[in-house]
């Protein structure tokens, strides 16, 4: 046992949730309704985007996969994330994604979260999508293709049901086994679900149409004769430079909406366009200062790549949800001497 002197004091300690934590928490809450609820939490900072820093992601490239900063702060709160994104890493028993973040205070520098990130941002990125979806798809959707069925799949079908209200999902994947996968995780959760032998197939009768691929090369999953008119597409596989999942042509008879154009027009679907090709923000459909869906032939497009706020938005939801659930370890991470001018004094004090 540490003498008392040394022990750490209560400003030291930083809550830690860890994975096991995590899923505990899920559960406790429910998945739909933890990604209702993380869902809130962004469109509630999407409508004050303007007070947030916001740059693109720090990323480091490699032949093998990428790996990201995503940094932001409201003035009040900072935040951040850790994450890669891997796609040979299924091929060797590997997440193509990991991640953890952190929250701090802007006054102190503090730290006062630290959290992993894996399995959050599989459910902030499902409810960014249905939130978005909420009000740019088309009125009484009641099916989703869901094009690409890795670890994404099951969250993106299950927050389209609980934000959106969908009734059935179609599943594709050039992988048998991933579709089979995602159906069998989908059963006894409420949706029609059906499993299909081609894009074609999965998209007909669907409005709105979710591609989730994780090559890191251009593609093109959805060719430009697939797609009608009055569809929502929800874009999320194209996230890196050089990875792409729909063809120009689609692009160009949609009306494109999009979290930060600097860092879309670098990593997502209009990087295939002209850099003044023209979007929407989709802050500004929520705070009223552009139009979202104006017609039922119109094709919406939510170009997403993931941005920085949605992290924070996701991380903040988790702080709230913290409090009495016993649910995160007290990591001991911050050096706090009896006289902060004396760091020195407290590591000679800790010697064996």
């Amino acid at each position: 046992m540490k003498p008392a002197a040394l022990e750490p004091s209560d400003k030291a300690l930083v809550p830690f949730v860890s994975v096991e934590h995590m899923m505990q928490l899920i559960h406790r809450i429910g998945v739909e309704e933890m990604m209702a609820g993380i869902a809130l939490y962004i469109e509630q900072d999407f409508r004050r985007w303007e007070l947030f820093d916001k740059t693109p992601r720090v990323a480091s490239h490699s032949a093998e996969g990428v790996i990201e900063l995503m940094p932001t702060s409201d003035g009040e709160v900072y935040g951040f994330k850790y994450v890669n994104g891997h796609p040979k890493n299924t091929s060797e028993g590997l997440q193509t994604v990991t991640a953890f973040g952190l929250l701090a205070d802007v006054g102190t520098g503090y730290p006062v979260l630290l959290s992993e990130m894996t399995m959050l941002t599989a459910l902030r990125t499902a409810a960014t999508s249905a939130m978005v979806a909420k009000h740019l798809a088309p009125a009484g959707a009641d099916t989703m293709a869901m094009i690409g069925n890795g670890a994404q799949s099951e969250f993106q079908s299950l927050a389209m049901k609980a934000i959106c209200g969908i009734g059935n999902v179609r599943l594709y994947d050039t992988d048998a086994e991933a579709t089979a996968k995602c159906a069998v995780n989908l059963a006894g959760h409420g949706l029609g679900v059906v499993t299909c032998s081609s894009p074609e197939d999965a998209i007909e009768g669907a409005q709105i149409l979710t591609t989730c691929t994780a090559d890191k090369q251009y593609a093109t999953i959805l060719t430009d004769n697939m797609v009608g008119s009055g569809v929502h597409i929800n874009a999320i596989g194209g996230d890196c430079p050089g990875k792409t999942e729909l063809a120009p042509g689609i692009l160009r008879r949609s009306d494109i909406f999009v979290e930060y154009p600097p860092q879309t027009r670098i990593e997502g679907e209009i990087q295939q366009l002209d850099p003044d090709h023209e979007v929407t923000e989709f802050w500004q459909v929520l705070t009223g200062d552009a139009p979202g869906r104006t017609s039922d032939r119109q094709i919406t497009l939510f170009d997403s790549v993931g941005f920085a706020i949605e992290d924070f938005s996701a991380l903040r939801y988790v702080r709230d949800r913290l409090e009495d659930t016993g649910l995160y370890y007290a990591l001991d991470l911050l050096a706090d001497p009896d006289d902060p001018r004396d760091l020195f004094g407290m590591l000679m004090r800790a010697k064996p």
